[in-house]
């Protein structure tokens, strides 16, 4: 029952993060740096906080892009914009896109400030042991404005997860390409033609994969999920969850229940708001 408690909150707070890697405020902002394209501002931006590392660390850490893309961009944005003025202007856009789609009253308002406080003591509980790009985001200083402070401390939370379920899918045998793959064919997350893109594989690879996954008995012959690669993904999701209860034993039961409610309040408005692209989703 534990476990479920790593679940809800990722549904219920991964929103208030991920609207950044959609909001037209990020492109602006890493535009003004010098940084002109969509994959070099994602790339630049979320890994800035590292430092200015090179592109098999950003391979690695990130896991499902090509890592011919990740070299087009990494470390050539270093020369482009410091890694600091770079974090300076993501928090810039954060700011913009949540006042946007939220309102100024509402960023403002006292649920952000209860929720940021929240999500940062949760935040507080993370061990940095094993998770590189959390740990890297941890060395950041909270900002002072309760709706980046939110934010933040969401970062650090999704992050967290995250560098735990590159673990959990390397246990699992799926690799960069397989994972994505699997997961499309599932219907869970972005669509087939949408990872292709953004994560720039070549139909070629995507098709080497799904063979891959069908020799495993995780596909079928037609690209279609099987029951077996149903469970597995159950089993990756599961196992993910029961590695990131850190955060979650930080808060007591009605600490944890005001997280989520406020989380989930924000995250239907950014969705009514769109604050992620539809098409991007449906398979």
């Amino acid at each position: 029952m534990e476990n479920r408690n790593a679940r809800r909150a990722k549904n219920a707070l991964d929103l208030p993060h991920a609207m950044i890697y959609f909001a037209p405020e990020l492109e602006r902002e890493m535009s003004e740096l010098g940084i002109d394209s969509w994959s070099r501002a994602y790339f630049a931006s979320r890994a800035a906080p590292l430092g200015a590392v090179g592109a098999n660390l950003v391979t690695a850490t990130f896991y499902n892009f090509n890592p011919e893309l990740v070299r087009q961009h990494i470390p050539a944005a270093w020369s482009v914009a410091d890694p600091e003025d770079i974090v300076a202007a993501r928090f810039r856009a954060v700011s913009g896109a949540l006042e946007r789609m939220l309102g100024r009253e509402a960023v403002r308002s006292e649920a952000v400030d209860e929720a940021g406080r929240l999500a940062a003591k949760a935040a507080e509980r993370c061990s940095p042991a094993g998770k590189p790009l959390f740990a890297g985001h941890a060395e950041i200083e909270y900002p002072d404005e309760p709706h980046l402070r939110l934010w933040h401390a969401l970062t650090l939370l999704r992050e967290f997860r995250g560098d735990a379920h590159i673990a959990v899918l390397q246990q699992a045998g799926l690799g960069p390409l397989q994972a994505p793959v699997l997961q499309s064919a599932a219907g869970r997350g972005m669509n087939a033609a949408t990872l292709k893109q953004t994560r720039a594989w070549s139909e070629e690879q995507w098709t080497d994969a799904q063979l891959e996954l069908a020799d495993r008995g995780l596909l079928d012959s037609s690209g279609a999920v099987t029951a077996a690669g149903e469970q597995l993904l159950d089993e990756i999701e599961d196992t993910t969850d029961a590695a990131s209860l850190e955060p979650w034993r930080a808060l007591d039961t009605s600490e944890f229940s005001k997280l989520l409610e406020h989380g989930g309040a924000l995250s239907k408005q950014l969705h009514e708001a769109g604050a992620v692209p539809k098409r991007l989703f449906e398979h």
